[in-house]
């Protein structure tokens, strides 16, 4: 988190945070009505943060005591998140693009005090909010400068030698629980467990190169598939990266996908 209750051209935002895995701002707004557009107060949010960006950097700097840059920051991955007890329909359904840089969490309260938190998923969109929405001085800016990335962004234009590759990857991933979410970055594609990366990996033309989040000396590896990249520059999160390029060793890098999986579930199975 940044600052609480920040004003910006006459616009507050509830919480101002920095993601620190995609280098960018996101808007946290909280609600305890369902009388509201997510769509139109997202992009109204988005738009202030686009062109007031010295005054949200400044926001950040003197909060952190850090040197933040309008270059250090990824605008394009900016985002606003609402939170809520309770959606309507309507504003489940305002969200159904594939592209819009707007997320839905919704809060429980339940026993011993214990606080719920889920993101609410959108089924299956094709259609782009770019294509759609209104001539509008805030959405084109938005448009124009916000990018939500997809497994699709990933896998355009691979041959699909990679792409079957990847599905394979995916599919195995996907069922060792079904807890397990994908989250595409510009970067890469994130495999999480409860909100913790299992591994990352990014398609390339010819391989798939893949992170495994493992801190360096925790991997036995006998094969010398995983290559410790600790003290190497590398995209993805974790200290050990692995080089696909076939399905040669593919039960093997499966097995420790599932150690890793089994080590965030906190079991030794």
């Amino acid at each position: 988190m940044v600052s609480n209750e920040v004003t910006v051209n006459n616009l507050r935002v509830d919480t101002l945070a920095f993601d620190k895995e995609t280098g960018s701002l996101v808007v946290i707004e909280y609600k305890n009505t369902k009388s509201f557009s997510v769509v139109d107060q997202g992009i109204a949010y988005l738009s202030n943060m686009l062109n007031n960006k010295a005054e949200f950097i400044l926001e950040y700097n003197e909060n952190k005591q850090k040197t933040l840059t309008r270059t250090d920051v990824d605008w394009s991955q900016s985002r606003v998140v609402f939170v809520s007890p309770y959606y309507s329909t309507y504003q489940r359904e305002a969200i159904n693009f594939k592209d819009l840089p707007i997320e839905l969490w919704q809060i429980k309260k339940l026993e011993n005090n214990l606080i719920f938190v889920n993101q609410v998923n959108i089924a299956n969109p094709t259609e782009s909010f770019k294509k759609i929405s209104p001539r509008d001085k805030r959405v084109d800016a938005v448009k124009k400068e916000i990018k939500v990335y997809t497994e699709n962004h990933h896998l355009e234009n691979k041959p699909d030698q990679i792409k079957e590759l990847y599905q394979q990857i995916k599919d195995y991933a996907l069922s060792l629980d079904d807890a397990i979410n994908i989250k595409a970055t510009k970067v890469y594609v994130s495999f999480r467990y409860n909100k913790r990366i299992i591994f990352d990996l990014t398609p390339f033309m010819s391989k798939i190169k893949m992170w495994l989040n493992r801190s360096a000396g925790t991997l036995k590896d006998d094969k010398g598939v995983f290559r410790d990249v600790s003290e190497t520059g590398h995209w993805g999160n974790g200290d050990y990266e692995a080089v696909v390029e076939d399905d040669k060793n593919i039960e093997y890098i499966f097995s420790h996908i599932k150690e890793t999986y089994r080590i965030m579930e906190g079991t030794n199975d």
